[in-house]
C-alpha cells in the first residue's frame, strides 16, 4: 500500500548515506510535532508512536520538537503561529502536523484565525506543492459511497499549487449597508509559479503510469488560459509523459465516474483544494488519507516537508480514543520517504497498514455497515489500531528485501 513514490530522485537523500541497517553512522532527523487542535493531538501522538518504532526497527533516531500551533496557540499566545515556532519549523527536516481550528475560532470576521498558521507556514516554508495520493484499500471498498467495480485500479495523486491564486492575492472585504456591500477576491498566477508545479507533476508521473492531466477553467478564465498554455510549455520537455488538459467540472465529474483513469492531476489552489475534497471520498473515510506539502528546499537528508492527514480537527470525537489514526500514520510514512530518504521504513509502515486491513482491524469510521459483516471484524480506537499496526511493522525485513517496492 504505497501511498506515494519519490520517483527522480525527489526524496532521496542528496549525498551520502542515510546510514541503513547494513552500517555506518546512526543517523538522526529533527521533527517538529504540531499536535494542533480537537483530534489532532490523538492522531498525532498515533504517528509518532509508529514513526518511533519503525526508526527503532531501523536504526536511526528521531529529535522531536513539539509547538503550539492553530486555534490552541491563539488561546495560548494571541497568535496562531509565533515567529520563533515557524523559525524551529524552518530549521528541522520535517514537520508532522495533527489538525487545526474548529468550531470555537470559526468567526470569519476574527482577526486571527487558526488557519493563518497552515498559510504561514506554506509561505514561510516555500511549501509550493501539496500532494494528496488517494488509494482504496481492497479490504475497504465497500466502505466508499461509489460502486465496488468503479474502485478497482484507483491509485490517483493529486498535486496541489499551494501558494498562489485565490488564497495568496490581495482582496477587498465587504463594507457598507446592507444591499450596496462589495467584495472582491483577485485570482493571479505568474507563468513561473505554474512550470514550477506543473514541472512537479511531470516528474512524479515518470514515476507512476506517465500520465499528468491539468485541470483548469480555460473557457472562461485568463489564468487557466495561461495555466494551460504553460502546462504546454511544459509537457514538451517530457516526450515520455502524456498531458491531457481537462476542465474542473469535467473533472469533478470524472473522479466519481471513472476515478481509475486519473494517474497526476495537477491544478491550481482552489481548484485543487475542492477536487482533492472530493477524491478523498473514493477510500471510505477521510480518516485513511495522508498529505504532504512540500517545495524546492533540501536539508541535509531530503526535501523539507509538512505532512499531515487531509482530515479536519473533528473536535466532537476528540479525546475518545475513536479516531482513526491511519491517516496521519501515512503522513509519516511519506515523511519518512520524501523528507529523509527511508523508504525501507515508510515501505513497512504503509505494508504494516495494509495488513492490519486485510486482518479486519477497524476504527469506527470504517466499519462494515452490514451487521454479518461488522461482526467478522474487529473494532478498535485509535490506540488500539497503532498498536495493531505497530504489531505488525517489520523494517528490517524490507530493508533487506531487493525486490520492488510493494
Amino acid at each position: 500500500m504505497t501511498v506515494s513514490g519519490a520517483p527522480g530522485g525527489l526524496g532521496d537523500a542528496p549525498g551520502g548515506s542515510t546510514g541503513d541497517a547494513s552500517g555506518g553512522a546512526r543517523p538522526t532527523y529533527r521533527i517538529v510535532a504540531i499536535p494542533g487542535d480537537g483530534v489532532g493531538p490523538d492522531v498525532l501522538a498515533a504517528g509518532r508512536r509508529v514513526v518511533d518504532a519503525a526508526g527503532e526497527q531501523a536504526g536511526f533516531g528521531l529529535d522531536w520538537r513539539e509547538v503550539v500551533v492553530g486555534g490552541a496557540a491563539i488561546d495560548a499566545y494571541g497568535a496562531s503561529i509565533r515567529p520563533e515556532d515557524l523559525e524551529a519549523c524552518a530549521a528541522a527536516d520535517a514537520v508532522f502536523l495533527g489538525a487545526v481550528g474548529g468550531p470555537r475560532w470559526d468567526d470569519p470576521s476574527a482577526t486571527v484565525r487558526p488557519e493563518q498558521a497552515l498559510f504561514a507556514l506554506r509561505g514561510g516554508l516555500g511549501l509550493f506543492a501539496n500532494l494528496r495520493p488517494v488509494t482504496v484499500h481492497p479490504a475497504l471498498a465497500e466502505s466508499s459511497p461509489l460502486k465496488t467495480a468503479l474502485l478497482a485500479d484507483v491509485d490517483m495523486l493529486i498535486v496541489r499549487e499551494l501558494t498562489g491564486g485565490l488564497y495568496f492575492a490581495a482582496r477587498t472585504e465587504a463594507t457598507g449597508a446592507p444591499g450596496s456591500r462589495h467584495a472582491e477576491d483577485t485570482l493571479p498566477y505568474a507563468d513561473e509559479e505554474i512550470a514550477r508545479i506543473v514541472r512537479l507533476a511531470f516528474d512524479l508521473a515518470r514515476g507512476r503510469r506517465r500520465k499528468v492531466t491539468s485541470v483548469d477553467k480555460a473557457n472562461v478564465l485568463a489564468t487557466s488560459r495561461l495555466w494551460r498554455t504553460v502546462a504546454g510549455e511544459v509537457a514538451a520537455d517530457y516526450p515520455d509523459v502524456a498531458l491531457e488538459h481537462r476542465l474542473v467540472d469535467a473533472t469533478a465529474m470524472q473522479i466519481v465516474r471513472w476515478p481509475a483513469g486519473f494517474d497526476v492531476i495537477v491544478t491550481e489552489n482552489l481548484f485543487g483544494d475542492i477536487l482533492s475534497d472530493e477524491a478523498s471520498v473514493l477510500a471510505g473515510s477521510l480518516g485513511m488519507l495522508p498529505s504532504a506539502s512540500v517545495g524546492a528546499r533540501r536539508t541535509a537528508h531530503g526535501l523539507l516537508g509538512l505532512y499531515e492527514p487531509i482530515h479536519g480537527s473533528a473536535p466532537d470525537i476528540a479525546g475518545k480514543d475513536i479516531a482513526n489514526p491511519i491517516g496521519t500514520i501515512l503522513s509519516g510514512a511519506m515523511m519518512l520517504r520524501w523528507s529523509f530518504g527511508r523508504d525501507d521504513a515508510a515501505t513497512a509502515i504503509e505494508d504494516a497498514v495494509s495488513r492490519a486491513l486485510f486482518d479486519g482491524v477497524r476504527t469506527p469510521d470504517i466499519m462494515p455497515t452490514d451487521p454479518a459483516r461488522a461482526a467478522e471484524v474487529e473494532p478498535v480506537g485509535t490506540v488500539g489500531m497503532t498498536e495493531a499496526i505497530i504489531a505488525r511493522l517489520d523494517v528490517r525485513s524490507r530493508s533487506a528485501a531487493t525486490g520492488s517496492i510493494a
